[in-house]
């Protein structure tokens, strides 16, 4: 159960990440509000400190969470901006997927 945990403190994670660089993208790409750099700066600030909560060193949590970035961007990409993955966006984020799960979860000497 610890490994749903993980995982679920990842995607949590990466969600908190996507939001804080997508906020400021609309206000500059699509001509939205400035004020939503506020909400996207408090999302990056959520992002750093959820990193924090992981037990395992820093740079082996910065590595593995690289793999869960990956498919919440792919899900990001199909759920927010309308777009469906191609086989190889699935095919790409399951890879990633996997090394984060080898990374986090393989036996440690």
């Amino acid at each position: 159960m610890p490994e749903l945990k993980t995982l679920g403190l990842f995607m949590i994670t990466a969600l908190a990440e996507i939001i804080g660089c997508y906020l400021p993208y609309l206000w500059l790409r699509e001509g939205k509000s400035i004020w939503l750099l506020l909400p996207a700066a408090l999302s990056l600030i959520v992002f750093a400190w959820l990193l924090t909560l992981h037990p395992a060193a820093a740079g082996r949590v910065y590595a593995a969470y690289g793999g869960v970035y990956i498919f919440t961007a792919i899900v990001w990409l199909w759920l927010v901006d309308g777009i469906r993955p191609t086989s190889w966006d699935l095919v790409g984020s399951g890879v990633a997927l996997l090394g984060m799960a080898i990374i986090m979860f393989a036996p440690k000497v």
